[in-house]
């Protein structure tokens, strides 16, 4: 099973950055280590987590490969931890000490980019 991560990629933010990501894991993405799945295309993906379709639009959503689910900053650092070059922003923002603050920091940002997309019409 790989970390299988759900966005939205009627965000424009949020779609570059996947796309910047996969670019940067192609050879994971290759080898199904990691998958990129837009929950547009499937918006009860996540329904048995209890996860509904504006909570990934609004936070990325992942399930790792023990079945659990992964949301938000946690997420963006697990990505950053399997993306060459990328490990030590993981490190940085997924320790202990700052992991709080990066989950604040991610919620709001999380927040008014969903607030921007629900009022430029995306969905």
């Amino acid at each position: 099973m790989s970390f299988t991560v759900w966005y939205n990629t009627r965000c424009p933010v949020c779609d570059a950055g996947i796309t910047h990501q996969k670019r940067r894991l192609i050879a994971a993405v290759k080898a199904g280590a990691i998958e990129f799945r837009d929950i547009n295309h499937e918006p009860e993906a996540l329904a048995g987590y209890g996860a509904t379709l504006d909570q990934i639009r609004r936070r990325l959503h992942a399930i790792d490969e023990n079945g659990k689910l992964v949301v938000g900053a946690d997420v963006a650092i697990e990505i950053w931890r399997r993306t060459p070059g990328e490990h030590w922003l993981a490190t940085l923002t997924g320790n202990r000490v700052v992991k709080p603050v990066t989950r604040f920091v991610y919620d709001r940002f999380a927040d008014l980019l969903y607030a921007w997309n629900k009022r430029r019409g995306h969905w």
